[in-house]
């Protein structure tokens, strides 16, 4: 299907209500966008439907991401 954007799996999954620490509004998994040294990764984290923030578990940032990331500065 043409203009169909591969999603990029994290894994991560909402097991309890989530809430925003701007704005209280409770988290849901939305597309966003991960940039690092030009690189971009589509992928879906919960993220704020009013502000926009976006939740990257810590798991995730020192697990998955972090691999990345060392992986791209080796490149």
């Amino acid at each position: 299907m043409a203009g169909t954007v591969k999603r990029y799996e994290t894994g991560v999954t909402i097991n309890r209500e989530l809430r925003c620490a701007k704005c209280a509004a409770a988290l849901t998994p939305r597309p966003v966008l991960l940039s690092y040294m030009n690189s971009s990764f589509p992928v879906e984290l919960p993220a704020c439907p009013t502000c926009g923030y976006i939740f990257i578990p810590e798991d995730l940032a020192t697990g998955r991401i972090l691999y990345v990331e060392r992986a791209l500065e080796d490149k």
